[in-house]
């Protein structure tokens, strides 16, 4: 059985869902014989004409309301349409998450899931619909900022969305189009041999070192953290850190370090000043390398537990999924979430790759389970 490549755009109105959708279609490495299918869930100032859609051999099929999305809908457009690739322009004001609970038709494959956001309108969505651009976001693994200048603050940009979805690609574009490459925003501190963390430059120091573990790599580095006990039963650990809001006040995600040391542990709940030295290690159960710091004789390493949160929600599923590069259809990369064990840390991110001849695998986190190989 053939498959259908599923490949989904979220963002706002107006943010180029549409355009992206057009130019990934009029793409050279995108083109070929195949039938697309386009499901657009809303309009904006910018359509299909007929000549774009004989020119990339697709067909269109609107969606006018949410509950039209749903499972009898999506195989109703596999029996009628037949599509080789599947491509979703959501409404930014619907669900991701809802669309992603759908059960697919069997052959539709999800490839990949694209955002879209006006760089200009940004800092005002988050300040007022900060619950709704989490949602749209999290799940994306490319995110384009288009509509940028010389005045848009990608430390701001980028630091909001390492919050909400550490693992997302970001890419920046002009107002004509072009790609704008990415150059090193002014850090709130002074990036000099010794850094004093104020309370507000916290956050935006830990999302830089979690991207950019080198740059601090040999730096002294004092700041105030809390301290939180250890999700792991170990005696000779706790976590040191603070909380950050990531979708709204009610959801706050503890980003922090681990502290093994050797002498009495802490009260939790109190504040501590510590000042050490910054390394740089690979990490195995974070997947890469991170900056530790030796404030006790002990080298401590630096986890962000956003992901963690997530992975707590899908207690006791393992879920995979698969991606496929538009670019090399040889190429099947599988992301596994593995949550075995009942304590928070428990859940690791494991990369690899898989090849297989043929066949299809799904695995849900909600209690529809497919498998087929």
């Amino acid at each position: 059985m053939k498959e259908c490549l599923l490949y989904v755009f979220s963002g706002f109105l107006e943010s180029g869902k549409t355009t992206l959708i057009q130019e990934t279609l009029l793409d050279p490495q995108f083109q070929s014989d195949e039938s697309n299918l386009i499901l657009v869930c809303e309009e904006g100032t910018k359509g299909y004409d007929d000549a774009f859609l004989k020119q990339v051999n697709a067909q269109i099929v609107m969606v006018d309301d949410v509950s039209q999305l749903n499972e009898d809908f999506l195989e109703a457009c596999e029996q009628h349409c037949h599509p080789d690739r599947v491509l979703v322009e959501l409404n930014g004001m619907w669900s991701v998450d809802r669309f992603l609970d759908l059960v697919f038709p069997l052959r539709w494959i999800l490839v990949q899931i694209l955002s879209t956001v006006d760089a200009s309108t940004f800092d005002l969505y988050l300040t007022n619909m900060r619950k709704i651009v989490y949602e749209q976001l999290r799940h994306s693994e490319t995110i384009i900022f288009n509509r940028c200048n010389r005045t848009t603050n990608q430390l701001y940009l980028r630091n909001n969305i390492k919050a909400m979805n550490r693992g997302a690609q970001i890419i920046y574009e002009n107002e004509n189009g072009t790609i704008e490459p990415l150059h090193e925003a002014s850090l709130p501190f002074a990036l000099d041999s010794s850094i004093t963390l104020s309370d507000h430059d916290y956050g935006i120091w830990y999302m830089d070192a979690l991207e950019h573990p080198h740059k601090y790599e040999g730096k002294q580095i004092t700041y105030q953290a809390k301290v939180y006990p250890s999700p792991k039963a170990q005696a000779n650990a706790y976590v040191l850190g603070r909380e950050a809001m990531v979708c709204c006040s009610e959801d706050t995600s503890l980003i922090a370090l681990w502290v093994f040391t050797e002498q009495e542990l802490p009260e939790v709940g109190t504040w501590l000043q510590i000042s050490g030295t910054i390394s740089v290690a690979y990490d195995a159960d974070y997947g890469g390398e991170v900056c530790m710091i030796d404030f006790d004789g002990r080298k401590n390493v630096m986890l962000c537990f956003a992901k963690v949160k997530v992975v707590k929600e899908w207690y006791a599923f393992g879920i995979f999924r698969k991606r496929m590069r538009m670019e090399d259809k040889q190429t099947n990369e599988w992301i596994f979430w593995c949550c075995i064990k009942e304590r928070l840390c428990t859940g690791f991110v494991f990369w690899g790759r898989l090849s297989f001849a043929s066949g299809y695998a799904a695995c849900r986190y909600d209690s529809a389970w497919r498998r087929r190989i």
